[in-house]
């Protein structure tokens, strides 16, 4: 088990590439493999998507968050402009997570319980795949209390952002 401030230490003496995508989960060091070109054509369209979100707001993409004891690197985050700009460390708070999986799935769902524990209102899972988000809510004693599935011409309700998202928009038709 790697302890955060170790695995800081080890990015400050340059351990891994700049090039090298690892992340901290739990005191584990994990690697990824390149994404595919769907996985990357969602992200790029959740981004556009979500820049409509107003100034108290930034869209993280592939950055780290710092929690307890993981360092996370989601697909996209959005924090508060505010924590972004004072904390001497990566954002700790964040109003939702995305994770887009194809080949990591079953990796993505798992890390519901480490996005919960740190109290993240929201947790999206985007499955390329069969195309639909599975959707997290309500953080509550380290588990998501609710869990949906969104699908097609289904739409997704951010209030928090003042958000709405149609999943038609995320994965268009061929």
């Amino acid at each position: 088990m790697i302890a955060l401030d170790d695995y800081h230490r080890m990015i400050d003496a340059g351990v891994f590439a700049e090039d090298e995508h690892v992340e901290l989960i739990e005191g584990v060091i994990v690697g990824s493999d390149p994404q595919s070109p769907e996985h990357a054509r969602v992200i790029s369209r959740l981004q556009k998507l979500l820049r409509s979100i107003g100034d108290e707001w930034v869209v993280r993409t592939q950055l780290p968050l710092t929690l307890a004891r993981s360092e996370p690197e989601p697909d996209l985050a959005i924090c508060r402009q505010a924590d972004e700009d004072a904390a001497p460390r990566h954002p700790t708070s964040v109003a939702l997570v995305i994770e887009v999986a194809r080949d990591s799935l079953q990796l993505d769902r798992a890390k519901a319980a480490l996005y919960a524990e740190a109290q993240i209102d929201e947790y999206w899972v985007v499955d390329v795949e069969r195309q639909q988000i599975e959707v997290h809510r309500e953080a509550r004693a380290g588990a998501y209390q609710q869990r949906s599935i969104a699908r097609a011409g289904d739409t997704l309700a951010l209030p928090a952002l003042g958000l709405q998202l149609a999943l038609g928009d995320i994965f268009p038709a061929h």
